[in-house]
């Protein structure tokens, strides 16, 4: 006995768009979320939500000691799960990093920001061999 198939599309489209391979775009969510389109939304709802807190998290850490840069891109990677915006923004920040270390990995790049390196600390080194000589070890400051 053969088994009709009604459905007018054939099997390759039948896969929606937001079930896309891992390297796609769209909803990371679970199946069971993306077929009803409240649960969804509340999904997206909270998964925005957890992202904001932790950029908000890496935004304060920015001026104060930790990993600021790190948890806003850890942050960014959460939003990415569901949102095509920020899987855009990572992929764009990612080949901007690449091609950053691509070039600093040229030995003329690199010669040369060890050359701009050597002379900062000569003059560094010159500016504090200075204060010394002229003032010593007391400090222009004075704390009782």
């Amino acid at each position: 006995m053969a088994v009709r198939n009604d459905n007018p599309e054939p099997a390759s489209s039948a896969q929606a768009p937001a079930e896309t391979p891992e390297g796609g775009l769209g909803s990371k969510a679970p199946h069971f979320i993306r077929r009803s389109r409240p649960l969804h939304l509340s999904w997206q709802v909270a998964i925005f939500l957890v992202g904001l807190a932790v950029v908000a998290l890496g935004v304060v850490m920015l001026p104060l000691p930790g990993p600021g840069w790190v948890v806003i891109f850890l942050g960014m990677g959460i939003w990415a799960t569901e949102f095509v915006w920020a899987q855009l923004v990572l992929r764009w920040t990612k080949r901007k990093v690449t091609e950053a270390a691509q070039r600093a990995l040229d030995p003329k790049v690199r010669r040369r920001n060890i050359i701009i390196t050597a002379i900062g600390v000569v003059i560094i080194a010159g500016l504090g061999g200075w204060y010394l000589w002229k003032y010593g070890l007391t400090m222009p400051w004075k704390l009782s």
